[in-house]
């Protein structure tokens, strides 16, 4: 990497040179497209699902939903819009919500959705399918779940609703459904000014390796709009498709508790 880029250096590409003095490398600039700057393009990795290269240089994911004006004015529920960035602000992916207009308005934040997750080059990488389920402690057999596919059509890993009484908790799992962390969240899902926090733990739920943060986005935006802002971290060492598992948790646990249903601003949750 670049000497002073720390974590998120560019990669450096080789040049050839003829004989003489030596020349500087060439840095892999970040990618500016209609005004909006995209992380560099890393270079493939062997045993990586194609697009989660970018996910090997990161620790940290940050996710910020679009704003929807016809949503605000009409209360009319669209298709959900992300950017996903890495922490020096560079956008890594796009993510949109695929769903038809009367599922979205019919069932609100409890809605099965496609969200398809896009590259800077347009190629689809990661793709999150959510079942119709129940997402009530009355209705333990039924409970939420998401399925990742990177690329799309290929299972890397599903995201778990276990049954809790007052708690939410969540199982993330590889292709083969085998446990491999676990996410438990705070006990009431609001907070007024302060960012609300869902830990990432071990199986045995003895350390904390991560965390999915739902940032306080102020009074007017929390009051008017479903458009939430989230922070993922974990291990740069972790396996990329745990990463991209993470990232689908993330957009789950958003409808599951923050996404306004309807008029009446009700969040949908392990309650309900």
């Amino acid at each position: 990497g670049v000497v002073g880029a720390g974590s998120y250096g560019f990669q450096v590409q080789a040049m050839g040179v003829p004989a003489g003095p030596a020349v500087p490398p060439i840095q892999n600039q970040p990618i500016v497209k209609e005004g909006t700057i995209w992380m560099p393009v890393p270079p493939p990795l062997p045993n990586c699902p194609p697009g989660l290269e970018y996910l090997t240089q990161i620790d940290q994911i940050l996710i910020h939903q679009q704003i929807e004006l016809l949503e605000i004015l009409t209360g009319f529920e669209t298709n959900n819009k992300y950017e996903i960035k890495n922490s020096l602000g560079q956008r890594v992916y796009f993510a949109a919500e695929d769903t038809d207009c009367c599922t979205r308005n019919c069932c609100g934040p409890s809605r099965p959705f496609t969200i398809r997750i896009v590259d800077n080059l347009g190629h689809e990488v990661i793709t999150l399918q959510r079942p119709l389920r129940c997402s009530s402690c009355c209705f333990p057999c039924c409970l939420q779940e998401l399925e990742v596919q990177a690329p799309p059509g290929t299972p890397v890993g599903y995201v778990v609703q276990n049954w809790h009484a007052c708690l939410p908790k969540f199982t993330i799992q590889d292709e083969k459904r085998m446990d491999i962390l676990k996410i438990t969240g705070p006990c009431v899902v609001c907070s007024c000014c302060e960012d609300i926090n869902f830990e990432v733990k071990s199986v045995d739920e003895t350390s904390t390796v991560g965390r999915i943060s739902k940032q306080w986005t102020g009074f007017l935006k929390e009051a008017f709009t479903d458009a939430d802002n989230f922070g993922i971290t974990f291990p740069m060492d972790l396996d990329v498709k745990m990463k991209a598992v993470m990232i689908g948790a993330c957009f789950l646990i958003d409808f599951m508790f923050f996404e306004h249903a309807g008029d009446n601003k009700q969040r949908t949750g392990v309650w309900q």
